[in-house]
């Protein structure tokens, strides 16, 4: 069998040849772009310096966020290791923009499971709580945005926020590429918006040669234990956008009277300044890997999203499987090859945020880290698994290996 299996991975990495060369190309463009937000901004050995109390003048705090601005395009970021994860930094964003009765528009779709509860929780502290409504714009048969519809209602309803989801989430969908999220944020603005335009830009930074902010989105939010983090940062994630939306976002997770002014860190910025430059490497890897294995699922009659000929616009891949049984046998493969906890049997749980239970494999050095080598799954039909990261290609192709003992062996 082990013959057979190698025999399937060269096969694929022959047919993604072309592609894997793309990725390598995006990445040289972002190493660049960083490579020169470094320079500009000067960045010394004293911005790793740890720092405490309320650390006014925190010279690493304040330039790591004007790197993150300046590679994104942006007028100001807030990186900060106070931003727990993605979910807690899209909150921060939503809370310091929007005022009670605003509302919102939610262009592509329903949000991801773990923001639900933050928009539309009763009596939790939720937007909904303040007065903040919304409507949700369905997606059409094609996954796409629905810009009929949307034109409709943005013509009949006052809205202070239009907010787009870039990755899929659980639902099977292909990311949106940037070239897409522009298209979206010309058609908003043309309808004679003149609110914030809001991107959870999670799972897709450095993905392709530009960002979100650079094509016409007000605010992107993503984590830093996601794609820019580089595998490195420990913690943390980042509010990039508009110098007023930003500052606004700030407020909120400090106090008004002091906003970005404090925010210290007694463990140093070193591993958040390197993971954002080891970044655009370790996306590019992380890609490879996906369409890897995507490729051998794909000739094992696995159905895939995105399709192996469609763009990539992040690092995640849904695969569906046909029963509960193979979809364990995915993420279990996963778990078996990760470096940390490698012995341990994956059983679903009820994870906070979600509506069912959900298995996940995660043996990562930083504790959750989706841009390392994981894969989760919700317990309910159709079963699909959510793949992503890894921090080397070769990790990936030794996960491929033993998802395909796993599938072959059953």
């Amino acid at each position: 069998m082990q013959d057979d299996i190698e025999a399937r991975i060269r096969r694929a990495e022959e047919g993604l040849r072309s592609q894997f060369s793309a990725i390598d190309a995006v990445a040289l463009h972002n190493q660049e772009k960083v490579l020169n937000a470094f320079r500009e901004e000067q960045i010394a050995l004293r911005h790793f310096h740890p720092s405490t109390g309320y650390g006014y003048d925190d010279a690493g705090r304040e330039a790591l966020g004007r790197v993150y601005a300046r590679t994104f395009g942006a007028e100001r970021a807030l990186v900060s290791p106070a931003l727990l994860s993605g979910t807690h930094a899209l909150t921060v964003a939503l809370f310091g923009v929007l005022r009670p009765q605003n509302r919102i528009l939610f262009l592509t779709g329903a949000p991801y499971d773990t923001i639900q509860g933050v928009i539309w929780g009763k009596g939790n502290g939720s937007l909904a709580d303040f007065g903040v409504t919304y409507d949700i714009l369905p997606l059409n048969g094609a996954g796409k945005v629905d810009f009929e519809a949307a034109k409709r209602v943005l013509c009949q309803t006052e809205y202070h926020m239009v907010y787009i989801q870039r990755s899929r989430g659980y639902d099977l969908r292909d990311a949106f590429t940037v070239a897409e999220i522009g298209e979206m944020c010309a058609f908003v603005r043309a309808q004679g918006f003149a609110g914030c335009i809001f991107v959870d830009n999670c799972y897709g930074e450095f993905v392709e040669p530009l960002e979100p902010t650079e094509v016409g989105a007000d605010l992107i939010v993503g984590s830093l234990i996601k794609n820019p983090g580089g595998g490195m940062a420990p913690t943390g994630g980042y509010i990039a956008g508009k110098e007023g939306y930003v500052k606004r976002a700030e407020n909120r997770l400090t106090a008004p009277t002091v906003g970005g002014e404090i925010g210290s860190y007694a463990y140093g910025y070193r591993e958040f300044f390197q993971g954002f430059f080891l970044a655009p490497h370790v996306v590019a890897q992380a890609l490879k890997g996906g369409l890897l294995i995507g490729a051998c699922m794909e000739e094992l009659g696995y159905q895939n999203f995105p399709a192996l000929d469609r763009p990539l616009a992040d690092i995640t891949r849904a695969i569906r499987f046909p029963d509960e049984k193979q979809l364990t046998a995915f993420i279990q493969a996963v778990q078996d090859v990760s470096p940390v906890d490698s012995f341990v049997r994956l059983e679903a749980w009820d994870m906070p945020g979600y509506d069912s239970k959900v298995i996940m494999a995660a043996g990562t050095f930083v504790a959750g880290a989706s841009i390392e080598l994981s894969a989760d799954a919700p317990i309910r039909p159709p079963y699909t698994a959510y793949f992503q990261g890894g921090l080397t290609y070769e990790h990936c192709k030794l996960a491929c290996r033993a998802i395909l003992g796993n599938l072959l062996r059953d």
